[in-house]
């Protein structure tokens, strides 16, 4: 193995980067990037890959959650605490109905670049390079619009420092405490099913609280009940941009992505002699590795063995990703493989992935069913092989979308056009992902008892 450093990267081949037009501002705001300050820290980092170790171990679960893509245009704080409300729904779901810790991370604060499947798109015989997420380039279908340009990468940055600021301020200052759990249920969600649940949960937590209150334990004399820990994530795709918020550390002198908690390669980019995987084996972040139906298991175990060397619990999560119809056949060979050799990895679900179609008029969009199922079988073959499933991948909102079909409150194919608002890929509203969360909490809640059992 070569010896890494922070642009030896540059050196190997390299899939789904943008081509700019002028390298000599890249160059400049590059630069100007690496000079920022970083947007997360050493001791932050190194916390989230000990939970996760617990998750790896089966003490914990991981709810990782967020945008397909964020954009500038939609940025804003209402859609940022909605967002970290369905969250906390979602991992208060868990929680309460699997008796299990929750690790919550969002794909939030820097999950603006997307891997696509051509480079360029034609419309009307003019052909011009695609839309890659709005830190590389914009929507509007015009040359000035498409050209990758660097100088987005300096509001991307800008952006990810405010997210993260507002985040920090709802996990620690009073909006993340359970005695809040009610002020989570979003207005459009009052009306369904999930709705009267969820409600119905939160008045046990309630009764609970007071009970503790009586003995002496409330949320201003403990901060587990007022506060919570919420990390971020998000796809390490543009690599000029997390090598500039690249930092050594002082203490240790190890090598940490500041620009999120926990970074992950995707299925286009996990190439074994890539550079994307080349960047990421040098990092001390808990990374994510997804892990498509094309993935052997031989080529699974060379990638764990490049980014997890010394085997560390928490630090190498596999986000598995096959589709529902692919789940019994394509798991279990990588679930024996990682088993045989002996490797610690932390298996989660990315339900949304495989399951992704176009409808009749056109909309790009998931079943909501299909969702569900992917989910339950991960479940069933981890069942199956005596191995652990340990977190799921959602991409999910606060705002009240129609973008995936189905659900308890039924969105149609003929609803996709009423409020399909992503940039990229469709993603599930409040109400869908807290259906989701129930369905897992259950069937999590029986996969511990079986656990303890054996």
């Amino acid at each position: 193995m070569n010896s890494w450093n922070v642009d030896s990267w540059r050196h190997m081949p390299l899939l789904q980067l943008p081509e700019y037009p002028d390298q000599e501002k890249l160059i400049r705001v590059e630069q100007e990037l690496a000079a920022m300050p970083p947007l997360v820290f050493a001791g932050e980092v190194n916390e989230l890959r000990n939970r996760l170790a617990e998750a790896t171990a089966g003490k914990a679960f991981l709810l990782q959650g967020g945008d397909c893509a964020e954009s500038f245009l939609e940025f804003s704080a209402n859609n940022i605490r909605d967002t970290f409300k369905v969250l906390m729904q979602m991992a208060v779901v868990l929680t309460f109905g699997a008796a299990c810790p929750v690790i919550k991370v969002g794909r939030l604060a820097g999950q603006f670049a997307k891997p696509r499947t051509s480079g360029t798109e034609t419309i009307n015989g003019v052909e011009l390079p695609i839309y890659r997420g709005d830190i590389i380039n914009g929507t509007e279908f015009t040359k000035a619009s498409r050209d990758p340009d660097p100088q987005r990468m300096l509001q991307a940055y800008h952006q990810a420092a405010s997210t993260l600021n507002l985040l920090r301020a709802f996990a620690q200052g009073g909006l993340a405490s359970l005695e809040q759990a009610h002020a989570w249920n979003l207005d459009f969600v009052s009306n369904s099913p999930q709705s009267d649940q969820y409600s119905n949960m939160a008045d046990r937590i309630d009764e609970t609280l007071d009970f503790m209150k009586a003995c002496g334990i409330s949320a201003e004399h403990s901060s587990t009940i007022r506060e919570t820990a919420f990390y971020t994530s998000h796809e390490a795709l543009l690599l000029p941009y997390e090598q500039a918020l690249t930092r050594r550390d002082s203490l240790s002198g190890d090598w940490y992505d500041c620009s999120a908690h926990m970074l992950w390669v995707g299925d286009r980019t996990r190439q074994v002699d890539g550079g994307h995987v080349e960047f990421v084996r040098g990092i001390q972040n808990p990374i994510g590795l997804k892990a498509g139906p094309t993935l052997p298991p031989d080529d699974l175990i060379r990638l764990i063995d490049l980014i997890n060397p010394d085997n560390i619990p928490g630090k190498l999560n596999v986000i598995v990703r096959m589709g529902a119809d692919n789940v019994e056949k394509g798991l279990p060979p990588l679930l024996k493989a990682v088993q045989r050799e002996g490797r610690n990895v932390l298996w989660s679900c990315d339900p949304m992935h495989g399951n992704t179609y176009k409808a009749g008029n056109g909309f790009k969009t998931r079943e909501v069913s299909k969702i569900l199922s992917e989910v339950e079988q991960f479940f069933a073959v981890h069942r199956a092989e005596g191995t652990y499933a340990g977190g799921v991948h959602f991409e999910m909102t606060g705002q009240n979308v129609t973008e995936c079909v189905g659900g308890a409150h039924a969105v149609t194919e003929d609803h996709l056009g009423n409020r399909y608002h992503t940039h990229c890929d469709p993603r599930l509203n409040a109400d869908q992902a807290l259906e989701l969360a129930f369905l897992i909490a259950e069937t999590l809640k029986k996969c511990r008892k079986l656990r303890n059992v054996r």
